[in-house]
């Protein structure tokens, strides 16, 4: 099975690095985070993957390019004239990785679309490449399984982190209580699971996957919720990157499952 990784994004909201990269090339203790993500599928067996990139694509086709160089020891050998190059204790993933130029204003439901060609009429993972999590991919598929409908979407419930008030209809207060799970709502983390009709409710690149294909989706009956229980943080901001960043370097990282 494919999992398909949405890269494409301006990433504005975290301006101050990703001006330089794409967001999912943005690092956690030293190494992007869409090879965090890539870990996660990795831990339970996927290990082939296509990157819908976009803005600054070339980034991450030299990223992968020089993936050796990135974790092994290398040596430059100049002394017989030429220009040698050995690498030391290889570090390679068993990974195989398709980076698509999906355009660089497509939005994600086109970028969905124009990968389609890569999967065939399996079925196939999505995520985004902002977002980590110990979601248990083993246990997603098999749930999307025993659904049996055209997609599975992986949803958290954040929760409240505030005191809550009941509020009454004449403006007075009712009650109030500490926060409470059952106060979050329910939200889209990605890690998704699909069936490959889904190509058939994307119409071009001007299609917002979270708009057109998941409203027909549940209109139709075709749309199920895993419920994920554990950890999961977007990195939406250059705050919660910080805070990403922290975790991993105090060996503290919930989305760390491999070894």
């Amino acid at each position: 099975m494919k999992a398909v990784i949405l890269a494409g994004g301006f990433g504005t909201r975290i301006s101050e690095e990703s001006v330089l990269k794409p967001k999912p090339m943005i690092e956690i203790g030293g190494m992007p985070i869409l090879w965090h993500i890539m870990k996660t599928y990795s831990y339970y067996g996927i290990n082939e993957f296509i990157i819908c990139a976009g803005y600054k694509q070339h980034y991450i086709k030299e990223w992968f390019a020089d993936y050796f160089l990135h974790t092994s020891d290398v040596t430059f050998d100049f002394t017989n004239g030429q220009n040698e190059m050995i690498v030391h204790n290889r570090k390679a993933e068993p990974w195989k990785v398709t980076v698509v130029d999906t355009g660089l204003n497509t939005q994600t439901g086109g970028r969905v679309k124009r990968i389609r060609e890569y999967i065939g009429d399996e079925t196939f993972l999505l995520t985004y490449g902002d977002a980590v999590g110990d979601i248990n991919i083993k246990e997603l598929i098999e749930y999307h399984k025993t659904m049996g409908k055209i997609g599975t979407v992986s949803v958290y419930n954040f929760g409240q982190n505030k005191g809550v008030l009941e509020v009454q209809p004449d403006g007075t207060v009712g009650a109030f209580r500490e926060k409470s799970d059952l106060d979050g709502d329910l939200i889209n983390i990605g890690f998704m699971v699909y069936e490959p009709q889904l190509f058939d409710y994307i119409d071009d690149d001007s299609t917002v996957f979270e708009k057109e294909p998941m409203v027909r989706l549940v209109e139709e009956n075709q749309l199920c919720a895993y419920t994920h229980k554990g950890y999961w943080q977007c990195m939406d901001t250059l705050r919660e990157k910080q805070q990403l960043e922290k975790l991993w370097n105090e060996g503290r990282a919930p989305w760390k499952l491999w070894k």
